[in-house]
Parts: C-alpha cells; structure tokens; sequence
C-alpha cells in the first residue's frame, strides 16, 4: 500500500513520464475537481484497476465498486479521481487496487 502523492501539473505542462511509481495494492490518493489517476501498462495481461466506492444508498446498500480495464503491453489510462465517489468518509482518501501489480506504474495528476 502506497500513499500516492499528487502531482500538480503547471500550466506550461508537465512530462509526467517520469511520476509513476509501481502499482500496489491498497494504494490511497487524494480525490476532487482536476484529479485523475494515470496509470501505465506494460504486463502482458490487462490490468483491471478497481476503486473502493464507500457510499451507500439509503444508508444500507452498498454501491458497487468501479472497475477500469487498461489494456495489456502498452496500455494507458486516465481515470478521473471524483471526490464525491471514491473519497474515504474517514481519510477522504481514495482506495485503489489492481488485478496485476507487475509492469504496472501509477501517478496522480492534478490540473488546476
């Protein structure tokens, strides 16, 4: 597990090449407006990346959570960070875990 620090892109861009950092499961990120998780994969499986939705409906049923698949070998995705979905009612931190960790890396970016 891996606290994932945020990376703030400037408004002259970024090269974000060199941000990410292996995937693990149980990595937490900062979720809200302009956040988005970016996630590289060079496994030869696709890697299906699941984010803990905490909400409930009625106070009772449990939402089901997210599942984003990134594509095997070269596969990137762009997975919009959203506060009012994925944030920890405790921590307001998101939970994310991945099917395959090996040849997967991940950043969070913030665009202002």
């Amino acid at each position: 597990m891996t606290a994932l620090v945020t990376q703030v892109v400037p408004n002259v861009g970024q090269d974000i090449g060199a941000a990410p950092v292996a995937a693990t499961n149980g990595d937490t990120a900062a979720c809200g407006s302009g956040t988005f998780l970016y996630v590289k994969n060079t496994n030869a499986a696709a890697c299906t990346v699941t984010l803990t939705t905490p909400g409930q409906v009625d106070g009772r049923l449990a939402i089901a959570d997210s599942s984003f698949s990134v594509g095997a070998n070269t596969g990137i995705g762009i997975i919009p960070l959203i506060y009012a979905l994925y944030a920890d009612p405790t921590t307001g931190l998101a939970t994310i875990n991945y099917s395959v960790t090996s040849g997967v890396t991940v950043a969070v970016v913030r665009v202002p």
